[in-house]
């Protein structure tokens, strides 16, 4: 038996779409797309499970993702603070040992 089609988000989205109005069978939904009924389920499944979340993560804060995200920034934050701390010191000196430059402060 040969791998299964590619089906795109968007078509399995019409999909669950039109399943979940009653539109279509999930039988007739499988035939016409060339799909396992149990595909069908695991998509309306996963469609249902996203939909959840979208609609709690508002309320209950940020998601995981946005979490990763700040946490990354206030790391780069950091590390940008030091970096330019330790350039400073570095031209410290260096001024000191070389005398001043036409450009120091």
């Amino acid at each position: 038996m040969g791998r299964p089609p590619v089906i795109q988000p968007e078509q399995k989205i019409r999909v669950v779409l039109a399943v979940l109005s009653g539109g279509i069978s999930v039988a007739e939904a499988a035939r016409k797309e060339k799909v396992s009924e149990q595909s069908i389920h695991r998509w309306k499944a996963e469609f249902v499970e996203a939909g959840k979340v979208g609609l709690t993560a508002g309320r209950s804060g940020p998601s995981t993702r946005e979490q990763q995200l700040e946490a990354e920034v206030a790391e780069l934050t950091q590390a940008l603070g030091e970096a330019h701390l330790e350039a400073r010191v570095w031209k410290r000196s260096a001024e000191g040992r070389l005398g001043p430059s036409r450009t120091s402060r």
